[in-house]
């Protein structure tokens, strides 16, 4: 994955990328991938409108899940993400929710991976530089 493919919507607001780890491979675009049609479109409407309105009122359809992780919520999935200060979103992981609360683990994988992404901006391998 490179710099073009990563990137899911580009908005007058934000930008919205996918994750992707040092081989190229994006775990949110292959959760994605693997979603029935209308399951990706109801994701894609979430993106588009964070992308273009730069908010995404209710909390049952975006809600920030502290430590500077956000959820894109297109029941009964959930995609993991964070902000970036030169307007970007990009998305960590993606999965099908089965219980009340946000399983742990997931937050964790998010975490981890939005570290991954700034250490890697700053030495300046994530997008190739």
């Amino acid at each position: 994955m490179d710099r073009e493919t990563c990137i899911i919507y580009i908005g007058s607001k934000f930008t919205a990328e996918w994750y992707y780890d040092r081989r190229g491979k994006s775990v949110a675009y292959e959760f994605f991938l693997e979603t029935p049609e209308n399951q990706q479109a109801k994701f894609m409407k979430l993106v588009k409108e964070i992308a273009d309105m730069g908010i995404i009122h209710g909390k049952a359809r975006f809600r920030c899940e502290k430590d500077k992780i956000f959820a894109f919520k297109p029941q009964p999935d959930r995609y993991l993400s964070f902000f970036v200060d030169d307007r970007k979103v990009i998305v960590t992981n993606g999965f099908v929710k089965k219980t009340p609360k946000m399983p742990k683990e997931e937050k964790i994988r998010a975490l981890k991976l939005m570290q991954d992404y700034f250490n890697r901006v700053k030495e300046g391998t994530y997008y190739g530089n």
